[in-house]
């Protein structure tokens, strides 16, 4: 046999492989090392400040773009040094640099805070939000705009306990969570593959053996990288260097909204521009995008046009685009209509997750060890330690809320603790555990509603740390280690780590891109346009309980419409069961009937290319392994791009402040 018929070591690899993410048998190992502690430090110096440039100057976020350009740094770093990155400490790094590179901390709650009390819009309002939310109006601490002032010492102090409180609360609740959703409902999690695959192809790349995964990973970074270059880093680019900048394609989406307000008034249209909207396309179950497709094509395109014949939609009117024509149905009709939908949801999603518990302890219940007894190997604690760790979190929130407002009945926040959060925790782990998507976690507005006619007069409760939460998501995060045979130890350490590096470093960078300017202002164009709407959408609900300010909770909620949304929403749930559709396709739908068609359409093309086209092309159990990898490496590409935009402009912004 020749050189050039013999099959290379890759080809022999994808021979002989079974398309599962790590070999069966694989030893769980800890993720957590020296070279995360390392990574936190780089996160920490490096891509936060961009990532908060860039949250005050275009509302988005780098997090993801920071995780995997964190990998591959300390991958190439590693290679050189001759150190291996296992997929356990890949998983770890990429969780790391997600929490790290985030702008969201408690100092951009506090810069927001400190704008919020200031603004026009709390005039008459700002006597009544306490001084453990932010300083008071006129503060020394606003007019040299720092930190180091005593007005901030319990807002800093309060944002301490309650980071603590929270780090507790979610990884306690998210475990017991995981531990019923996985292992004794064994949901497939569809997404989480998509992290846990982009890190085993890394891993992959660290050892030198470079698998299926690491070429599908590269075709997907490329696909990242040439999208990226014209979607995102031509248009910031040329905004630095030219007059006006250059835009190929309009960001985030395309409205037609306007040039088709003949044909479908009072309808937002468009298209997204995000080809990443295409290949989550290809990872979501098929009924599930079917669904959100169709809900959107009958909430929007067919049922608004109907609507606003017969005056409905009545503060809609021409040249609206789809922005003002979303928000202004929104108050007419699609926020009533959607709490009618949405209770169905909630009570659809917590009937279907008590029965099939039932029905999997109950088929169980015949094996001679628990399912549920804990496995050393993965790390696993028995479910009494976390469940006292969340009781315990819980009533330190309970207890601290009624230190803080000892006039607001106690008993409202024990409910939303107590009762609230592990219910739907439970359904949105539940959710995401078949589709992906946290459908159903939530009835609208029960938490202003509380507040509202609990009898309540004040300002203080609208701030406060109520333990209404919903910790589903972190099921997922479990999931991926477990795909990747990380010891879920690495979680805890991971959150300890994260916790106490991002506290601080957002405190220094908070600080010194305060000090540059002031927040907002022009500097900042994107928080300088949204705050305000912001500040008078916030304010709203605050005034709702001042004495003497009106409330509004009575204008905006329609109980007629509240009605028709859950009798549609039972009536579509009841024909869905009858003819045995896919249960998904209902969540899906309901989800989707709120949904712009910006969205739902890209996502559609792709879940329609990836079950009739590439799943024939590669087979069902090749191309499902390809899509999670595929979607993490587009990630990967898109982020390095943005990255270089964002420190091409940050190295800009310093310069223009230089005079010579």
């Amino acid at each position: 046999m020749s050189a050039t018929e013999r099959p290379n070591q890759a080809e022999q690899q994808d021979s002989q492989s079974d398309y599962t993410l790590l070999p069966q048998g694989t030893p769980y190992a800890d993720g957590f090392s020296m070279k995360t502690l390392w990574a936190a430090l780089f996160v920490g110096f490096v891509m936060t400040p961009g990532s908060i440039y860039l949250d005050l100057v275009t509302g988005q976020s780098i997090s993801g773009a920071g995780q995997w350009v964190t990998i591959i740094m300390f991958i190439e770093i590693s290679k050189r040094l001759f150190v291996k990155l296992t997929p356990q400490e890949t998983i770890i790094l990429y969780w790391l640099a997600g929490g790290l590179s985030a702008a969201d901390s408690a100092f951009n709650q506090f810069i927001w805070k400190q704008y919020l009390i200031q603004s026009p819009h709390t005039d008459g309002i700002s006597d009544f939000i306490p001084t453990w939310v932010v300083p008071p109006r006129g503060s020394d601490a606003y007019a040299i705009r720092t930190f180091f002032h005593v007005d901030w010492f319990r807002p800093i102090m309060l944002a301490v306990v309650t980071t603590v409180l929270g780090m507790a609360n979610s990884l306690s609740m998210g475990y017991m969570c995981f531990r019923i959703t996985n292992d004794v409902e064994r949901l497939p999690f569809p997404l989480a593959p998509v992290q846990a695959g982009g890190a085993t192809a890394l891993a992959e790349s660290s050892s030198g053996v470079e698998t299926w995964r690491w070429r599908v990973f590269s075709i997907g970074s490329v696909i990242g990288m040439a999208w990226g270059l014209v979607y995102a880093g031509v248009p910031t680019l040329t905004g630095i260097l030219l007059v006006s900048k250059i835009e190929f394609i309009p960001i985030p989406f395309a409205d037609f909204t306007v040039q088709l307000q003949s044909i479908l008034p009072a309808t937002p249209v468009g298209l997204g521009t995000d080809l990443g909207a295409v290949l989550t396309g290809f990872v979501l179950p098929f009924w599930v995008v079917v669904g959100m497709f169709m809900g959107s094509i009958v909430g929007s395109i067919i049922l608004n046009p109907v609507l606003y014949d017969i005056g409905i939609l009545s503060s809609w009117s021409e040249g609206m685009g789809s922005i003002p024509t979303s928000f202004n149905n929104s108050i007419d009709f699609g926020l009533s209509f959607g709490i009618g939908t949405a209770l169905v949801v909630g009570f659809v999603g917590a009937g279907t997750s008590i029965s099939a518990l039932y029905r999997s302890r109950k088929a169980r219940s015949g094996e001679k060890q628990s399912i549920l007894q804990p496995d050393p190997k993965r790390g696993d604690i028995r479910l009494i330690t976390p469940a006292i760790v969340w009781a315990a979190s819980t009533a330190g929130y309970v207890g601290l809320v009624y230190i803080l407002i000892p006039d607001f009945p106690w008993w409202i926040v024990a409910v939303f603790g107590f009762l609230w959060t592990p219910f739907f925790s439970y359904i949105g782990a539940r959710m995401i555990g078949l589709t992906g998507q946290p459908f159903g976690t939530s009835f609208p507005f029960v938490r202003e509603g509380s507040f509202y006619l609990s009898g309540y007069k004040g300002a203080a409760i609208w701030f406060a740390p109520i333990p209404m939460f919903e910790h589903g998501g972190v099921s997922s995060t479990f999931k991926q280690l477990e795909l990747t045979r990380t010891k879920f130890g690495s979680l805890m350490k991971l959150t300890i780590l994260s916790t106490v590096v991002t506290f601080l470093f957002g405190f220094l960078f908070w600080s010194l891109i305060w000090k540059l300017a002031a927040i907002p202002s022009s500097a900042y164009p994107f928080i300088e346009k949204m705050w305000p709407l912001q500040a008078m959408n916030q304010t709203l609900w605050v005034r709702s309980t001042i004495p003497g300010q009106s409330g509004f909770l009575e204008q905006i909620v329609k109980w007629e419409y509240i009605l028709a949304g859950f009798s549609v929403g039972s009536a579509m749930y009841g024909a869905i069961a009858l003819f045995k559709i896919p249960m998904v396709f209902f969540y899906g739908f309901v989800g989707g009937f709120g949904t712009w068609i910006h969205y739902t359409l890209p996502t559609f093309v792709g879940s329609i290319l990836g079950r009739y086209y590439f799943t024939k092309r590669f087979g069902q159990k090749k191309w499902t392994a390809y899509t999670p990898v595929l979607l993490a490496g587009y990630g990967c590409g898109l982020g390095l791009i943005g990255m270089t935009a964002v420190a091409f402009a940050l190295v800009a912004k310093a310069t223009e402040q230089i005079v010579f």
